[in-house]
């Protein structure tokens, strides 16, 4: 169980974080890219069963002392899979911190098959639609809402009109942050910080791929809070994953690929919280012995050679099937 010393603050924001969260991507839709998705969720796709396993590793998570939750309007039925498991629980929006993400539209239709699950549009009108929406499901558990995978390129860190929505919103009391994606996540955070009105943000950081590393730590010097995102690389750093190396290492320490590699983010002096994507209590058991598993910020030898170039990292990324 936690206790208010096993939380920490996440940055400028005050809200109390465990220092391992729930991502709900994959517990919210039917069609995911995590390897092995298809197996976790062993045929059992109908709405009514992914709701019943998403609040048994609801749950199972928060029993085991976890704090944060993330989700997106993408994420399928996620936040009202959230919604429904926090009313059944009757906890006040003080017991946990809810997060979640606009920017993107879930277009499957509840298919593994669609040929788009989702469609990205960063504009100020998908925001207030979007906020109105997670509002309506999440009421006032919702205490953090981020960019959905901002980066340079898609203009949303030069629209006005989004700067300035968010900045009428963070005087509401409600903490606004980014989350990033691409090989150039780094240059994406840097002009975040230029503008001034974020408390937090999220990026992809794993054994794999630790290239936004140096701009994480300079964003958490700035104030902000760091949620790392993706620390199993989308199930490539399971023991379904396909870095032998990896799992050479861990059947030699005698810990699972995946505790080791969220042990490593974890070990990070500047992430502030690390999301489990799990989908099954199995594998949220395994990614939870993280926390008792100890790490150096600066990691071994053997874990630094599993570095993948950040643009292979990200072109192996993209190529991943939605199963």
């Amino acid at each position: 169980m936690t206790n208010e010393r096993s939380l920490r603050r996440l940055g400028r924001s005050g809200l109390p974080v465990s220092r391992l969260g729930l991502g709900l991507a994959a517990l919210g839709r039917p069609g995911y890219i995590n390897v092995g998705h298809r197996d976790d969720l062993a045929g059992r796709t109908e709405a009514a069963a992914m709701e019943w396993d998403a609040s048994t590793v609801l749950d199972t998570a928060y029993e085991a002392g976890v704090r944060y939750f993330d989700a997106a309007r993408s994420y399928g039925k996620a936040e009202a899979f959230l919604a429904s498991w926090l009313e059944h629980r009757a906890l006040p929006p003080e017991a946990v911190t809810v997060g979640s993400k606009w920017g993107y539209t879930y277009t499957a239709g509840w298919r593994v098959d669609a040929e788009r699950h989702e469609v990205k549009d960063l504009s100020v009108a998908t925001l207030r639609r979007q906020l109105a929406e997670s509002r309506d499901l999440l009421g006032p558990h919702l205490s953090l809402y981020q960019i959905h995978s901002a980066t340079i390129e898609s203009g949303v860190l030069d629209d006005r009109a989004v700067h300035e929505e968010l900045r009428q919103l963070r005087e509401t009391g409600l903490a606004i942050g980014l989350t990033v994606t691409g090989p150039h996540q780094a240059e994406t955070i840097e002009r975040a910080l230029e503008i001034r009105i974020f408390d937090t943000v999220q990026a992809t950081w794993n054994l794999l791929e630790r290239s936004v590393g140096p701009m994480l730590a300079e964003a958490h010097a700035a104030g902000l809070g760091v949620i790392v995102k993706e620390a199993l690389a989308n199930g490539r750093l399971t023991v379904r994953g396909d870095v032998p190396a990896l799992l050479e290492l861990s059947e030699r320490r005698a810990v699972a690929p995946d505790t080791l590699a969220l042990a490593a983010a974890l070990a990070q002096p500047w992430a502030d919280v690390v999301l489990s994507g799990a989908a099954t209590v199995e594998d949220l058991r395994s990614n939870l012995k993280a926390l008792g598993l100890e790490l150096g910020e600066r990691l071994d030898p053997e874990l630094e050679t599993l570095a993948e170039e950040p643009a292979r990292y990200w072109e192996e990324r993209a190529a991943l099937p939605w199963n």
